[in-house]
């Protein structure tokens, strides 16, 4: 049984609501038809009461009850007078319709009116005809009380009540497939935008498209869909460019530990080693290995971080030895001499130890890259931050190229014969702003270059 009903519900939106609209007007009408049709059941016994009551006083003319008995007085319209009429003196019958018999249905229903004693009307059935309206009447006078009875067929009444009711529920019919019929246009009008927008967000797609649902021209409940919408694929286009961005980044900061392992297992497998070579081979692939390590938990849980909305410091670092480590372990070339200066040897930045390493290391590489002699870090208080500068004295950056600086991807002269992605400057700025940092150029440095790193202080 619930089998069938799930297969015989409607399935579309559309086809639900008519449903549910052709319901509801259903039973509003079949409220509406029964009043109506017992008001009218109401009105036609009041009108057969209102006749008989008629007819009895009539009739109450031609009864004498001022004397001891109860006397029938003929008049000239006698015969009329007396169809469908009762008279009693008290319980004893004077007179009948010509028509009925002393024991028929009619005059034993007249007689229980006339032993009851006060005026009442009910509603006798019979075999023919069927139903009879029989109202009874008292006719008081000084010394006897007599009944008169009247009776009138309901027949008339009758058909027309069953004709009303015909027509109602022909015009409850029609009312019903109007209802239906127009209930299913408008809510088809209704929806088509909302069938025009599910083709277009199927033609869509949320990586390459940047095409709105938008809200113009629509109706203010759909114009909020449309803006939900809109919203929601700029969430889901922001989300990518983050995964994306993410992904280049893993693979732009995993690149050099990868190579290194690659170069040392070469240099390992040319020839035979010894004992301590293969030692320090090992100890160069475990150190790789476990910079990769870091990278991957740093850039991942900045991820995680900045999708938490968590922009607090995730606690202090010392800098002096952090920018010491990465001086002694970049592998500068012999020409070129990196010089870590820094007054306060108990400086205190507000940051994770392996956060600020992969601030300063993009930029420190550059450095070392471009420079022609020496790299100087720097680093020194400000009021609330730390400030970190890396100087080359290298060619510097193109005038042309400061405004696309920290755009990922991009490089000032990708044949230069420098290996990158242009994705460490972004890298280093992005991680300092997620902790309410900032990475910068110098752009009034004319000899070298000079990027800043600025740092709550810890």
């Amino acid at each position: 049984m619930n089998r069938l009903a799930r297969r015989l519900a409607p399935r579309t939106l559309r086809s639900r609501l008519s449903f549910v609209a052709l319901t509801t007007a259903a039973l509003l009408m079949t409220v509406l038809t029964v009043v109506f049709n017992t008001a009218v059941d109401r009105h036609l016994q009041h009108q057969a009461d209102d006749e008989l009551h008629d007819r009895a006083a009539a009739v109450a003319t031609t009864v004498d009850a001022s004397g001891p008995r109860v006397r029938v007085l003929e008049t000239v319209n006698d015969s009329l007078l007396d169809a469908n009429v009762w008279i009693y003196d008290g319980t004893r019958l004077l007179e009948k319709p010509p028509s009925a018999t002393a024991d028929s249905a009619l005059t034993r229903a007249a007689g229980r009116l006339a032993a009851r004693g006060r005026p009442v009307c009910v509603t006798v059935h019979t075999d023919d005809p069927h139903f009879v309206r029989l109202c009874s009447q008292l006719v008081s006078g000084p010394r006897s009380t007599a009944t008169v009875v009247t009776a009138v067929d309901l027949a008339p009444y009758r058909n027309s009540a069953d004709t009303l009711l015909s027509g109602s529920l022909i015009l409850d019919a029609v009312m019903l497939a109007c209802t239906y019929a127009l209930t299913r246009l408008a809510v088809g009008r209704a929806l088509r935008p909302v069938r025009t927008m599910t083709d277009q967000a199927t033609r869509r797609s949320a990586v390459n498209s940047d095409q709105c649902f938008g809200a113009e021209d629509q109706p203010a409940e759909l114009a909020r869909l449309g803006t939900s919408l809109d919203t929601l694929l700029d969430r889901i286009r922001t989300v990518l460019r983050h995964e994306q961005q993410l992904t280049g980044e893993l693979s732009h900061e995993l690149r050099t530990p990868l190579t290194r392992i690659v170069v040392e297992l070469d240099w390992w497998q040319a020839r035979p080693r010894t004992a301590a070579e293969t030692r320090a081979t090992h100890r160069v692939i475990a150190e790789a290995a476990q910079s990769m390590r870091i990278m991957c938990d740093t850039l991942l849980d900045d991820a995680r971080d900045r999708a938490q909305n968590d922009s607090t410091a995730p606690g202090t670092t010392s800098v002096v030895p952090v920018l010491r480590r990465l001086a002694e372990s970049l592998g500068a070339p012999e020409h070129v001499k990196i010089l870590v200066d820094v007054g306060d040897p108990g400086l205190q930045a507000g940051v994770a130890p392996a956060l600020l390493e992969r601030i300063v290391s993009p930029l420190l590489t550059n450095a070392v890259r471009y420079a022609h002699s020496a790299v100087t870090v720097s680093a020194r208080q400000l009021p609330g931050s730390v400030r970190i500068d890396v100087t080359d004295d290298g060619p510097g950056v193109p005038t042309a190229f400061a405004d696309d600086l920290f755009q990922p991807g991009r490089r000032a002269d990708p044949g230069d014969g420098h290996d990158g992605a242009g994705l460490g400057l972004p890298l280093a700025r992005r991680l300092a702003r997620a902790v309410g940092g900032e990475v910068s150029h110098d752009g009034g440095r004319t000899c070298g270059a000079r990027f800043r790193i600025d740092l709550p202080f810890g």
